[in-house]
């Protein structure tokens, strides 16, 4: 009789398990479009309350008051974090939330190890546990050192450790080499510390040599570890929900990672052997990057008179228009040049910003209509026919030094081809350089003008004016 109903019961749990990973997928299938993301969003939200109802009924699921302690301590954290952080500062807290996952994992790995008394060498168990410590702990601390950058609180361009990428390998093996030992029946609690600290220590160097410029493909990377952690936990804990999630993160941060890095026509490796987004091209370069080249400076009247007279407009976002939140100013500005007869459309360059998708969230948010984005192979091909092209803020995914100065470090990366534009009017502070520490020559063709300022005074400004016309 017990065993009919344990039977029971643990059948049960799996079913709502496998409503939970069901309610994950079609989620995810929902936030490929800014129509749908908010509803995926809900939808997968509404599959994690289900997965964790489902952890808790299992017999002996835990010591309930550290659990409400838990719930409440993170509701607290996450819920005002979420809600009141800019849209500005988004990336760094994807990747701090990021690492905090893999931060748990890392710690999860570590109370089982207790829970055994140290005996993993039941191998279904131990080796996933000691895969999920060591990549778990990477991912903390390196998604921390990525926010760090990203924050501002460290600088962004790559901080080099002399021999470090033979630093560290020798880390990974002191880390893999206590969990051969642990596995092999070593017991000492000694050992599994000490994976966690050469996986620390490993996670800092990883990401401190790669420059900002890279920060979209490094968040990708760790978000694509955290998910393998969280899934090799889940085969340690035979938890059907973690492991089906864990795999779903882990897949798409993958391939988010090599999409990124061909988007930069770049091979993974070189971007995680860091070294891009440094600051001597930059100094080498000069003020203009440009070998002496003119600037021209105009203002929001003359820009105005060329966007009204334009038959067609290509707005480039970068991170200058996320710093300045000026996406809903460029929407009202779009919306009087449509009032005018003039066609708008958006440029989206996979790696503008600094996370996945950057431009494509802050344009969303802003109710810009999801056929205006253009993505950079679809768009390259209309900057011939575009009469003026706005670039806000977008530095390096705008650089013709991508495609004519071989020793350029983003040589051979694609980029949108607004100097093939008739006119090109460029929305900056000051001359310069992008997060890649490299100047552009753009700045200086004959065809640009720049426009100085705050990017959301500025389109502000270009809309008033627009309208006096």
């Amino acid at each position: 009789m017990l065993a009919t109903s344990f039977y029971q019961e643990t059948a049960f749990i799996n079913a709502l398990y496998i409503v939970a990973f069901t309610l994950f997928i079609v989620g995810l299938s929902q936030v490929t479009s800014p129509l749908t993301a908010v509803r995926g969003n809900r939808i997968a939200g509404y599959g994690m309350v289900v997965a964790i109802v489902a952890t808790f009924l299992y017999p002996g699921a835990g010591n309930w008051v550290l659990i409400a302690i838990g719930l409440i301590v993170g509701t607290a954290i996450g819920i005002p974090s979420a809600r009141q952080v800019k849209m500005t500062a988004m990336p760094q807290m994807v990747a701090l939330f990021n690492g905090v996952g893999g931060g748990a994992i890392a710690l999860i790995a570590w109370a089982e190890f207790r829970e055994y008394n140290g005996d993993l060498t039941t191998l279904e168990i131990g080796i996933p546990l000691v895969f999920a410590a060591i990549v778990g702990s990477v991912s903390f601390w390196g998604s921390n050192i990525a926010f760090a950058k990203l924050q501002e609180l460290i600088g962004g361009s790559p901080i080099k450790v002399p021999g470090g990428v033979y630093l560290n390998i020798l880390l990974l093996i002191g880390a893999v080499a206590c969990g051969v030992l642990i596995l092999t029946g070593e017991n000492e609690e000694l050992l599994f510390i000490g994976i966690l600290v050469f996986s620390a220590i490993l996670g800092n160097l990883f990401v401190l040599p790669i420059g900002g410029a890279d920060m979209p493909v490094v968040i990708s990377t760790l978000n694509a570890f955290t998910g393998l952690s969280a899934a090799a936990a889940g085969i340690a804990l035979d938890n059907t929900a973690l492991i089906v999630a864990g795999m779903i993160v882990g897949a798409s941060g993958t391939i988010l990672t090599d999409q990124m890095a061909k988007a930069m026509n770049r091979t993974i490796p070189s971007v995680l052997l860091g070294g891009f987004g440094g600051g001597d091209a930059a100094a080498a370069a000069g003020p203009t990057g440009a070998e002496g080249g003119t600037v021209r400076s105009t203002s929001a009247a003359d820009a105005a008179i060329q966007l009204a007279y334009a038959r067609q407009v290509v707005v480039v976002p970068g991170y200058g228009m996320a710093v300045s939140q000026a996406q809903h100013a460029v929407r009202e500005m779009s919306k009087v040049l449509e009032e005018k007869g003039v066609e708008v459309k958006f440029a989206i360059h996979p790696v503008a910003g600094r996370m996945p998708g950057h431009m494509n969230v802050l344009l969303a948010e802003a109710d810009v209509p999801y056929d205006q984005l253009k993505e950079m192979d679809e768009i390259n091909g209309e900057f011939g026919r575009t009469d003026v092209s706005l670039v806000i803020g977008a530095n390096d995914v705008t650089n013709p030094d991508a495609r004519s100065k071989p020793d350029s470090p983003i040589y051979g990366m694609p980029i949108l081809n607004v100097d093939e534009s008739s006119s090109v009017i460029v929305l900056k502070r000051s001359m310069s350089s992008g997060f890649a520490g490299i100047d552009n020559p753009l700045f200086v063709n004959p065809k640009t003008a720049m426009l100085f300022g705050d990017a959301k005074g500025s389109i502000t400004d270009i809309t008033a004016e627009l309208g006096n016309l």
